[in-house]
C-alpha cells in the first residue's frame, strides 16, 4: 500500500518480495529502495532512494550489457548497443515496475500523492532502478544477476531478435547522410499536466529549417514522433527523386 505520510506504521513488503522473487535479510534496505525524495523529505532523518537508484542503474546496465554480450556472438557493437538502450531506459525500467506491481508499495510525500506520483513513469522507473541497487547491497552482484537476468527473461535469450533500429535513429542517421550534421530538437510547449498524452510538443531542425514536430507524453515521446513526421518527409522527397 502506499502509506499515509503521518502514518509510523512500517510497510508490509512480503508479497512484493515474492514478485521480486528475492527475500532480503535486511528489509530495510527495500524500505529505503521505495521511498521517494519528497517521503524522505517530511521524515527527518529518513533517507531516500535517490542513492540506490544511482547504483541500481550501474548494475542492470552492467548485468543487462554483460548477457546480452554472452548470448550473442555473432551480433556487432550497433545491435548490442541499440538491445542495451532499449532495455535499461526509463519506459522498460516503468514497464517492469507495473509489472512487478511496485506502485503500491511506493512511500510517497503529500504532493506526490495528491499528483498521482505512483503513476508517473519517472518514479516507478527510479523506484525500480533502487530496488536493484537493494538487491545488490543485501545479497551482491550474483543476487542482483539472478533477479535481472529471470525478469528479462525473453529478452537476453540466445534466441532474442536483434533490436530494430528506431524512428528517431533512423532519421538522424538519414539526416546525417545528406547534411553532415544531426537534427537538433526543440521544446515548443509543456503543458504541466502530469499524464498527459500531448504534454510536451517538440519540433525537428535540421540547419536551422524545420523539418516535423510531433506530441506525446515525455519529452522523448514528443522527440519521436517529431522525428517521424521528419523521416516521412525525407522518404517523400526520395520518392518524389524517383
Amino acid at each position: 500500500m502506499t502509506m499515509d505520510p503521518e502514518s509510523p506504521t512500517r510497510p508490509d513488503l512480503t508479497d512484493f518480495e515474492t514478485r521480486l522473487g528475492y527475500r532480503f535479510k535486511d528489509p530495510s534496505l527495500l524500505e529505503t529502495a521505495l521511498r521517494h525524495a519528497s517521503r524522505a523529505h517530511e521524515e527527518p532523518g529518513a533517507a531516500s532512494n535517490e542513492r540506490m537508484e544511482f547504483l541500481g542503474d550501474a548494475v542492470i546496465g552492467l548485468v543487462v550489457a554483460h548477457s546480452l554480450y554472452e548470448a550473442h556472438p555473432a551480433w556487432e557493437e550497433g545491435d548490442l548497443s541499440r538491445a542495451l538502450q532499449q532495455l535499461v531506459d526509463r519506459p522498460a525500467f516503468a514497464a517492469l515496475a507495473r509489472r512487478l506491481e511496485l506502485a503500491p508499495h511506493l512511500q510517497l510525500g503529500r504532493t506526490e500523492l495528491q499528483s498521482g506520483g505512483e503513476a508517473k513513469d519517472s518514479i516507478l522507473a527510479n523506484a525500480m532502478e533502487a530496488v536493484v541497487g537493494a538487491i545488490h547491497l543485501d545479497g551482491g552482484l550474483e543476487a542482483a544477476r539472478e533477479f535481472v537476468e529471470r525478469v528479462y527473461g525473453e529478452a537476453l535469450a540466445e534466441g532474442a531478435p536483434r533490436a530494430q533500429v528506431d524512428i528517431k535513429t533512423r532519421f538522424q542517421e538519414a539526416v546525417m547522410a545528406l547534411h553532415g550534421e544531426f537534427p537538433r530538437y526543440e521544446l515548443l510547449a509543456d503543458s504541466g499536466v502530469e499524464g498527459d498524452e500531448t504534454r510536451f510538443t517538440t519540433r525537428a531542425v535540421v540547419k536551422d529549417e524545420y523539418w516535423g514536430s510531433g506530441s506525446g507524453r515525455t519529452k522523448r515521446a514528443a522527440e519521436f514522433a517529431a522525428a517521424q513526421e521528419g523521416l516521412a518527409r525525407l522518404e517523400g522527397q526520395g520518392a518524389g527523386n524517383d
